[in-house]
């Protein structure tokens, strides 16, 4: 399923960014047309993922709207906290 692939990509860009990688969650919710990805990190490490306004979510986004326009699949990040 190609949602799995872009479940793992954010798995693995927000492991490489993060304090404690054991921590990292990444959870899919599956719409009608859009499938959501919903990130959870160690709340020290929320600073981290999310970037100074946000630039680092942003370049997440970014790479899962190219991956996800490659696979065909409408495709969104959030945060939890």
């Amino acid at each position: 399923m190609p949602s799995d692939s872009l479940k793992e990509l954010i798995e693995y860009l927000a492991r490489a960014l993060v304090d404690h990688p054991d921590q990292v969650a990444v959870a899919e919710v599956s719409g009608e047309q859009t499938v959501v990805l919903e990130l959870r990190v160690a709340k020290e490490d929320l600073g981290k993922v999310i970037g100074k306004q946000g630039r680092t979510v942003k370049a997440m986004r970014a790479f899962l709207s190219a991956a996800s326009s490659k696979l065909r699949v409408r495709a969104d990040l959030e945060i939890l906290e």
